[in-house]
């Protein structure tokens, strides 16, 4: 197999300066990718801003004889998102990927979750990778190629205790990646999100807010049973695979889990089609619960709303 390269691409990677997307930026520019290594500087909580995070890793990057330069700016301000792209295109004279992976964290219950904390949460992942899509979407549209990675969760898929607000943001990230996939095909931009997982700085904080007993059983499962494979670098090889040319993915989202590689998807029952002439009563979905939840008949994975709309009348026609 030819080694994967991306010599002569420009990529932004949000949220760089450590962890993952320290990981994710050292490895494109191994390769031969010119990086903007964008990071705020905050703490996990997304509070405050140093420039020394993504100056470390810029400082490694060419050390190494790489090429990259750091970004300071917050990707939830629109205006410095704007400016994050055109720092990119000014500098190096294009943008091939971009991968969203800025983030924050602040773990409380549903009922004790502020305001303050929700709209954080939404503002540096959902809206932030909204902000960085839409600033480089005009530069890979111009070029008719492109490559966004977007940063999702099994959080957001599956739920986790004490982060509704992180979860939330998540889940909303994969609906953006799906929608900025159907639009980017015309234009060979290709979208797909990940769900990563690794000894972060987020996940340690996870851990600590479980609470002793969770963080134990968590600290012993690292140690027995799992490896190395927590560490950042497990979840780079998939994220820059989809960032590269070699692949063709699109509109799907990928699972990175202490060394498993998988796809994930969204799945439709057959269910139970009521009449159309009029809507069915509470007795009637009572009636027809089983068959509603029923998955052993097989399920469909539909690619857009109205591609579900066509399935459903597909089986119109099978059940003649």
């Amino acid at each position: 197999m030819d080694t994967i390269t991306f010599e002569g691409r420009v990529a932004i990677v949000t949220g760089g300066g450590g962890g993952i997307g320290r990981a994710h930026a050292l490895e494109l520019a191994r390769r031969g990718c010119a990086v903007v290594v964008n990071d705020l500087g905050g703490d996990v909580a997304g509070r405050g801003g140093s420039a020394s995070m993504a100056e470390r890793v810029v400082d490694e990057i060419t050390a190494a004889g790489g090429k990259a330069i750091a970004s300071h700016d917050s990707v939830a301000d629109p205006a410095a998102a704007a400016g994050i792209a055109d720092t990119a295109a000014d500098r190096f004279g294009r943008i091939d990927i971009l991968i969203n992976n800025a983030g924050n964290l602040r773990n409380k219950a549903l009922e004790s979750l502020t305001d303050d904390d929700w709209q954080a949460l939404l503002a540096t992942h959902l809206t932030g990778s909204f902000n960085m899509a839409r600033a480089v979407w005009p530069h890979m549209k111009a070029r008719k190629y492109g490559r966004l990675v977007f940063t999702a969760s099994s959080s957001g898929l599956f739920g986790t205790a004490l982060q509704t607000g992180y979860a939330a943001a998540k889940a909303g990230i994969i609906g953006l990646m799906n929608v900025a996939a159907i639009e980017g095909e015309a234009h060979g931009i290709h979208a797909n999100a990940v769900m990563p997982n690794a000894d972060s700085r987020m996940a340690r904080q996870t851990m600590a807010d479980w609470g002793p007993e969770k963080q134990e059983q968590g600290a012993a499962l690292m140690l027995d049973a799992i490896g190395n494979s927590m560490d950042p670098e497990f979840n780079t090889p998939l994220a820059l695979f989809l960032a590269s040319e070699s692949c063709q993915s699109t509109h799907a989202i990928y699972s990175q889990c202490l060394g498993r590689v998988a796809r994930v998807f969204v799945g439709v029952a057959q269910g139970w089609q009521a009449q159309r002439q009029a809507p069915p009563t509470l007795e009637d979905i009572a009636a027809h619960w089983e068959e509603i939840c029923d998955t052993s008949r097989g399920f469909t994975t539909p690619t857009s709303s109205s591609e579900e709309l066509a399935l459903v009348l597909s089986q119109d026609a099978a059940r003649q």
